[in-house]
């Protein structure tokens, strides 16, 4: 299996470019339920110790629907599918880069979640120009055992989240194995409390979010995904879901840039303009940088083929 890995902003990407398994024709949200219930072990493999490591997002590459898209994608990490990914499309386009398949401008690429947009500036800098995202639900009250009582709002950019803003705790990194637990104690009570998306969809991913202490940066971000780890990144999909709570609550006016950063100080340049269907269409602005290049190999005799999970 043939790949390239970069990070965005530290969150590491794995483009899969030859190797994956025949996944069929059909829409890629149909791809995607297929890789979801017939290669869960196939694509676990991909990013669990020893081949990968814990915080690592799989960028699967298949032929686009819409041939518009310079190819089609399916986003995974060790426990989901996901519908779409922030930092993967940024890292994706930078490999496409380093391969020599896109030059820099704009081009449509094709996710589950629908068709996306990249600028390539240059080598590392891309604009990722999202689906149409929109808060469903605001100030929700979740009983989390072991908590108490927190407040958040139901948002949608391509995954869905819960977003608890402020932070109960601090958004820093001495903070992280607090942050963890916290953001797994709420994902469980919200999916014990039949909190769903607009289609019945899991809220599978928590951010905790405060105002930045450093001059310039507008928020900070604890992002958990569905692997229990969590984003290094401050999030594209979570940053999305984010920018259509402050267009809600009227605290950022479209075409106005904020700068967000994660829990350990990487940034996202953010706009947004109105959708078409009430909701925005979110601009993410990030830097990824190639780490390596590998033919990754699995030998039917090692007894850690399907990878380590700690």
């Amino acid at each position: 299996m043939h790949v390239i890995d970069s990070h965005t902003g530290g969150e590491p990407t794995r483009v899969i470019l030859t190797g994956a398994p025949d996944l069929g024709s059909g829409t890629l949200a149909e791809r995607a339920l297929r890789l979801a219930a017939d290669y869960k072990e196939l694509y676990r493999s991909i990013l669990l110790e020893p081949r990968g490591q814990p915080a690592m997002v799989g960028a699967m590459l298949v032929e686009p629907v819409d041939r518009s898209c310079v190819t089609g994608v399916i986003y995974f990490d060790v426990d989901a599918v996901l519908g779409m990914c922030g930092h993967g499309t940024i890292g994706l386009a930078v490999t496409l880069a380093h391969l020599g398949r896109i030059d820099t401008g704009i081009h449509r690429i094709e996710t589950p979640a629908g068709v996306v947009t990249v600028e390539l500036h240059d080598e590392n800098t891309v604009s990722v120009t999202n689906i149409e995202s929109r808060r469903v639900r605001r100030a929700v009250n979740l009983d989390v055992p072991g908590h108490g009582c927190v407040v958040g709002d139901v948002a949608y950019g391509g995954n869905w989240f819960f977003i608890v803003d402020p932070s109960p705790i601090p958004v820093e990194t001495s903070n992280i194995a607090a942050m963890t637990k916290l953001t797994i104690a709420i994902r469980k009570a919200a999916m014990a409390s039949g909190l769903k998306g607009a289609n019945s969809e899991p809220v599978d991913h928590v951010i905790l979010q405060e105002q930045s202490p450093r001059k310039g940066v507008s928020g900070r971000n604890f992002v958990l995904c569905p692997d229990n780890n969590y984003d290094r990144s401050p999030c594209g999909t979570g940053c999305s879901a984010c920018l259509a709570c402050l267009a809600a609550e009227g605290e950022l006016a479209e075409g106005e840039e904020i700068i967000q950063e994660s829990v350990i100080g990487s940034t996202y340049h953010l706009s947004y303009k109105l959708g078409p269907n009430g909701g925005i269409i979110p601009r993410i602005k990030g830097q990824a940088f190639i780490m390596s290049e590998a033919n990754l190999m699995f030998d039917a005799n090692d007894p850690f083929r399907s990878g380590i999970e700690i």
